[in-house]
């Protein structure tokens, strides 16, 4: 089945034909007091077919408000779309369907669903979209608004089990730490579920991420870990370049010259110091080094 494409279809201008219904009105009701006064009943009943046909004609005036189509169709057969605002006349057989052009939001409900290493995650999503296509929006899918709903959620479940919630490494993808990234991926991906129902996806993006109630607590405890983890070892890699640089500038200005024992003892006393986690107690040695 061919696939049905909008065209352009706005009928008349309808201030100019108001005016000739109007003046049509008032010569027909003026014609029919005449004929009633002569009493002559063809001219009677020729005047109401006439006055009749106007009034039916009257029918074919619609109103296009900005930002809207009117998809206009006769007996089952679409003719085109009308987008030019205002007051306009067509044929008054044609049905008319009003179709919104404007920007709207959509909000999907909190999905739970399992991301790429198996952990229930809830997840939902906001999509900016309008309608582009008017004809395809009508003919080609059953109700697109719950369409663009459906196939919303849809997308973003696929979304949610390609990536992990979050990542331990820096060059894999997450749903927490590559924010942009995956509402581009996600755009995307409703975009392409959209386009057969006449529909733009302007922007779409995630607006709550978070673990399932069932293992929040076990959760946060593993990124609590994780970060005492990274933080200790950016304390010992800055540790040990401040040991490394003192040993080398003691030894560079001849200050004073350690043997490989007192170096290391040394080294274990500034680790101790620059990584642990309560202040330093200084101990006076009143003797020499070596006692």
């Amino acid at each position: 089945m061919a696939i049905v494409r909008e065209r352009e279809y706005n009928g008349v201008p309808g201030i100019p034909m108001l005016l000739v219904v109007l003046i049509a009105a008032g010569l027909e009701v003026w014609a029919l007091a005449l004929s009633v006064r002569a009493q002559s009943a063809p001219a009677i009943v020729a005047t109401v077919v006439v006055l009749a046909l106007t009034g039916l004609a009257a029918i074919g005036f619609f109103m296009v408000n900005p930002n809207q189509g009117q998809v206009l169709q006769l007996f089952g057969e679409y003719r085109g779309t009308a987008k030019i605002q205002g007051l306009r006349w067509a044929n008054p057989f044609l049905t008319k369907k009003k179709v919104s052009l404007r920007v709207r939001n959509f909000e999907s409900s909190h999905l739970k669903v399992n991301d790429n290493e198996g952990n229930p995650i809830e997840i939902a999503a906001v999509v900016v979209w309008k309608v582009v296509e008017t004809a395809e929006a009508v003919f080609e899918v059953d109700d697109y608004e719950n369409y663009v709903h459906v196939q919303s959620e849809a997308a973003l479940r696929n979304l949610a089990t390609s990536y992990p919630y979050d990542a331990h490494d820096e060059n894999v993808m997450s749903l927490r730490g590559h924010t942009a990234t995956i509402a581009d991926h996600l755009k995307r991906e409703i975009q392409d579920r959209l386009s057969k129902a006449g529909v733009e996806v302007i922007e779409a993006r995630i607006s709550h991420l978070a673990y399932a109630p069932e293992i929040a607590a076990a959760m946060l405890q593993r990124q609590q870990a994780g970060a005492i983890i990274a933080a200790r070892t950016r304390i010992v890699e800055g540790a040990v370049g401040m040991v490394e640089m003192a040993l080398g500038m003691l030894s560079q200005k001849s200050i004073i010259d350690l043997d490989e024992e007192r170096k290391a003892q040394m080294v274990s006393n500034l680790l101790v110091v620059l990584c642990g986690e309560r202040g330093a107690t200084p101990v006076i040695n009143a003797g020499t080094i070596y006692q």
